[in-house]
C-alpha cells in the first residue's frame, strides 16, 4: 500500500511474481486487504474496454455511493479521484496515478469520491470491483474539465468524451444533497 494524499484513497502495488513465462499476482485477496484496512466488501465486478484517448469521468453514485477497486488489465490510463464528500477537509481535492498493465497498481477509490481517467495506451480494459451496485437514480457527473477542479489531464487534445460526460455538471451545480457527507 502507498500513500495518497487524500484520506481513504489508496494506492496498491500487488506482489507481483514474474519469470521468463509471464508474471502472476493476486488481483485480490481478502484478508491481506482487510489487513491494509480495506474492509468493505465487494458485489459487484465491472469492465470496461476503451480506445486510446477516450476520456471517462468524472463519474459517482449517491445514494448508494459505491467504492471501487480498479486496476488495468491491458493498456494504460491515467486514472483520477476526486473527494466530493461535502464536508470532508479535502472535498474538491483530486489525485491522479498512471495505472497500467506494465506496473500492476491498483487504486482503492471509496465511497463518496468521483473517478474518472484518460486512455494513454489502448485499447484499455479497466477491471473494478464495487462495493455497491449500480443504482441508475444515483448516478451522476460531474464535468471533468471543471475549472474549480483544476484537473490536470495529460491528453487534453483530440479527447473522445461520451455526450453524458459532456453534459457533465460542475462542482458548484452540483446540489449538496446529492453527496455524501464525510
Amino acid at each position: 500500500m502507498l500513500p495518497t494524499r487524500l484520506p481513504g484513497l489508496v494506492l496498491i502495488e500487488p506482489r507481483v511474481l514474474e519469470d521468463s513465462r509471464g508474471y502472476f499476482f493476486e488481483a485480490y485477496q481478502e484478508e491481506r486487504y482487510r489487513q491494509a484496512g480495506l474492509s468493505d466488501a465487494f458485489v459487484q465486478d465491472n469492465v470496461s474496454i476503451s480506445k486510446a484517448g477516450v476520456l471517462r469521468g468524472i463519474h459517482l453514485q449517491n445514494p448508494q455511493p459505491q467504492g471501487k477497486l480498479v486496476q488495468v488489465l491491458q493498456g494504460a490510463v491515467w486514472d483520477v479521484a476526486v473527494d466530493l464528500r461535502y464536508g470532508s477537509a479535502t472535498f474538491g481535492q483530486w489525485e491522479g496515478f498512471e495505472l497500467s498493465v506494465a506496473n500492476h497498481h491498483q487504486l482503492y477509490i471509496p465511497p463518496g469520491f468521483g473517478h474518472g481517467f484518460v486512455v494513454l495506451q489502448g485499447p484499455a480494459m479497466l477491471g473494478y470491483k464495487c462495493t455497491a451496485a449500480y443504482h441508475a437514480a444515483g448516478d451522476m457527473t460531474v464535468r471533468y474539465d471543471d475549472p474549480d477542479l483544476a484537473i490536470e489531464w495529460p491528453v487534453t487534445e483530440g479527447l473522445i468524451v461520451s455526450d453524458k460526460d459532456r453534459a457533465g455538471m460542475s462542482l458548484r451545480e452540483v446540489p449538496r444533497e446529492r453527496l455524501t457527507l464525510s
